[in-house]
C-alpha cells in the first residue's frame, strides 16, 4: 500500500539530502493522519539504502522510539514493544494513538516516554553504524517524554553522535520542552487534502466512491479518521449518541439520568475522554454554521446532519462561546487528570442553563 505524503515537503528533504543540508534532527509536527510518520519512513529509507531491511523495517540502523507503559512497574524503553510496533506500522501507514494502544493492550493506561529511552538511545547511538552510513532514530509523540527524558535527549542533539539523525514526529509540539524544539528544523505537515484522501480510499481501500467522498469530507484531512469510518473501528457513533443523551437530559433537566450519564462517561479512559470532548466542540461548532443553511460549510455524517435538523437551533450567537468554552474547561481539567465524575457532571448541569439561553 503506498501512502500518501504531502509531495511538496517530501521533495524539499530530498532536495536538501542532495546538497549535503540535511540537519542532524528535524522536527515534523502536525495533526494526526497527516502522512508525517510516513514522510520520516521515507526519509529513513532513503538514507539508509538497503530496500529489503526497510521493507521489514528491521535495519540495524534504524531506531524506533515511541510512548509506551510500565510493564511489572519495572523500567521500560521501546524495544519491549517494537515487535507490536512494526507489525502496527506495516500493516497500515496511517495510526494513531488510538491504534497504538490497542495494539499493545494499554487499555487504559497513560503512555510515556520514560528516562530509560534517552539511555537506550545514546547506548545505540554510540556504536559504530552497522553499514557504514547514517543512523537513524524516528521519534514518535516526543511530546510524551517525561521531563528527565526530555532533558537527557536534549544532550544528545546538542552533542549529537556522528552521520545520526533524529526525525520527531509531534501531534502538539507546543507541549514539547521548549529547548529541544530548538534544537530542531520544524518543518509543518499540514492536513492531508480531501481530494487525496479521497482517491486513497477508492483506488486502496475499494469503497464506494459516494461513500469515499462524504467520509473524506468528514475526516478534516486525517486519513486516521478516514480509515477508522471504513474499518468499522470509529466511535463517531458512540460519541454522537452521548452527546445526543446530554443535550436531551439537559433540555428536560433530568438530573438524576444526568448524573448517570456522567458517570457513564467518567468510566472511559482519560484519553477516550478527551476524543469525546473533541467531538463535543466540533458538534457545537457544526450544529451552530448550520443555521446559516449553507451545506457546503458544514462537515457532518448522514447522523449527525438528521441530528441538527432539530437540535441546530439551540446553539446560536447567545450561548455558542459558552458552551465552548466550558467544553474547553472540561478538557483541560481532564487533561490534569481531575475527578472525571464531577467534571463531567459539573459540565452536564451547566448545560441545563446554556442550552435554554435561545
Amino acid at each position: 500500500m503506498n501512502p500518501i505524503v504531502n509531495q511538496a515537503i517530501s521533495n524539499r528533504l530530498n532536495a536538501e539530502i542532495n546538497a549535503g543540508r540535511l540537519p542532524h534532527a528535524l522536527l515534523l509536527s502536525g495533526p494526526e493522519g497527516n502522512g508525517a510518520y510516513a514522510l520520516a519512513l521515507q526519509l529513513a529509507t532513503r538514507l539508509l539504502d538497503a530496500p529489503a531491511m526497510m521493507a521489514r523495517l528491521e535495519h540495524p540502523d534504524l531506531h524506533f522510539t515511541f510512548p509506551v507503559f510500565k510493564k511489572d512497574s519495572k523500567p521500560t524503553t521501546s524495544d519491549v514493544f517494537v515487535r507490536q510496533w512494526r507489525e502496527m506500522v506495516l500493516a497500515a501507514p496511517y495510526f494513531g494513538y488510538t491504534e497504538w494502544m490497542e495494539a499493545i493492550g494499554a487499555e487504559n493506561q497513560q503512555l510515556t516516554i520514560y528516562v530509560e529511552e534517552s539511555e537506550s538511545l545514546l547506548r545505540k547511538l554510540n556504536l559504530k553504524s552497522s553499514q557504514g552510513g547514517y543512523k537513524v532514530c524516528i521519534i514518535w509523540l516526543p511530546e510524551k517524554m517525561n521531563a528527565e527524558c526530555a532533558n537527557k535527549l536534549l544532550k544528545l542533539l546538542e552533542e549529537p553522535p556522528q552521520s545520526t539523525l533524529f526525525i520527531l514526529v509531534s501531534e502538539h509540539p507546543e507541549q514539547m520542552l521548549t529547548t529541544v524544539r530548538s534544537r530542531c528544523q520544524t518543518i509543518e505537515v499540514p492536513p492531508l487534502a480531501e481530494a487525496d484522501i479521497n482517491a486513497t480510499l477508492v483506488s486502496q481501500y475499494h469503497v464506494d466512491p459516494q461513500m469515499a467522498a462524504g467520509i473524506a469530507r468528514t475526516s478534516y484531512g486525517n486519513m486516521c479518521a478516514a480509515i477508522r469510518q471504513i474499518m468499522g473501528h470509529s466511535e463517531t457513533d458512540a460519541f454522537l449518541e452521548q452527546f445526543k443523551s446530554l443535550m436531551r437530559l439537559s433540555y428536560m433537566r433530568r438530573v438524576r439520568e444526568m448524573k448517570a450519564w456522567s458517570d457513564e462517561v467518567a468510566a472511559m479512559g482519560r484519553e477516550r475522554q478527551k476524543r469525546f470532548l473533541d467531538y463535543c466542540q466540533r458538534m457545537i461548532r457544526e450544529n451552530f454554521i448550520y443555521n446559516f443553511h449553507n451545506p457546503d460549510l458544514n462537515y457532518m455524517n448522514r447522523d449527525e446532519a438528521e441530528f441538527a435538523v432539530k437540535f441546530a437551533p439551540y446553539i446560536n450567537e447567545r450561548n455558542v462561546i459558552g458552551i465552548m468554552d466550558e467544553l474547553q474547561l472540561c478538557y483541560r481539567d481532564i487533561a490534569q487528570n481531575g475527578n472525571a465524575k464531577i467534571i463531567f457532571f459539573d459540565f452536564a448541569l451547566k448545560m441545563i442553563v446554556l442550552i435554554k439561553n435561545r
